[in-house]
């Protein structure tokens, strides 16, 4: 068996296609998506991220602008920028670029974000909304599996399915989301006992542990789905993800590949939940 590729960046270039539409239609009416960038500091990881959803942004039409502060600026400063973006009708969404430096607390600043332009999907009001099943905005990554799933419409409803990881950011509203679909979900991390033996009893894995090619074959049921979420940096420089993808590729049914899977899709739903809140700000949802 070999499994048939799940290729996020084809998806993402559909989604994005059918935005571009959509957002020329909005712009007809007057109608101009915004979405604001907030980067502190200049990690280079950070500077190339918020640059390539800038881009992102211009090729679908969406205004962008990129709000800079010092690695040393302070928390007081941060929220200062925070407050002005909230109240500018221009803005429908709004980027924290994180890490943050040392001193200031993500919590308090993505807390500090309207629930309302949270694109991200990180305030405690979505994060509630999320839990309950009607959710506002859900982070664009987990979200962006989802859309894979649906794409290739891989069943969800009944199946058993596993999520390796229990971020806030990934593992946990995955599982929600999944669980939401009707799958029989279990959600190991890195203290799980028997995790091999869990894992080869589910259709569909997610996998965002941050370790580099930890899902092995042997930990696989033949024909299973597997999303891998995570991008590692191997010692020559090659990327992979948290899946051994040559030899789990032999045993599952379905794959997304590193890079070229979940990433491109992540950028695509940040894109969506922008033209969303532009409809929601202007009463079209």
């Amino acid at each position: 068996m070999t499994a048939q590729i799940i290729d996020g960046k084809l998806v993402a270039q559909t989604i994005r296609a059918s935005l571009t539409a959509e957002v020329m239609q909005l712009k007809a009416r007057g109608i101009e998506p915004g979405l604001a960038a907030v980067l502190v500091g200049d990690n280079p990881a950070s500077v190339i991220y918020v640059r390539n959803k800038r881009k992102a942004c211009a090729e679908v039409g969406i205004v962008s602008t990129q709000h800079d502060l010092p690695a040393t600026a302070s928390q007081a400063q941060v929220l200062d920028v925070i407050g002005r973006l909230n109240d500018d009708p221009k803005v429908n969404g709004i980027l924290v670029q994180l890490p943050l430096p040392k001193g200031i607390s993500p919590e308090a600043i993505t807390d500090a974000v309207s629930p309302a332009k949270d694109v991200d999907g990180l305030h405690p009001y979505n994060i509630g909304r999320l839990m309950r099943g009607d959710s506002l905005f859900v982070p664009c990554t987990p979200l962006g599996c989802m859309e894979l799933l649906d794409h290739y419409k891989l069943p969800v409803e009944g199946r058993r399915a596993v999520v390796i990881g229990r971020s806030n950011l990934v593992g946990k509203p995955a599982a929600l989301l999944l669980m939401h679909r009707n799958a029989t979900v279990t959600v190991c991390h890195s203290r799980t006992r028997g995790i091999d033996a869990i894992c080869r009893e589910a259709d569909v894995v997610v996998v965002a542990m941050g370790k580099a090619k930890f899902l092995t074959a042997g930990m696989v049921k033949p024909g299973a789905v597997v999303i891998d979420v995570g991008i590692n940096r191997l010692p020559d420089g090659a990327l992979c993800g948290d899946v051994d993808y040559g030899p789990v590729s032999g045993v599952a049914g379905w794959i997304t590949p590193v890079p070229g899977g979940v990433g491109p899709m992540t950028i695509a739903m940040l894109l969506s939940n922008t033209v969303t809140s532009a409809k929601r700000a202007h009463g079209l949802l």
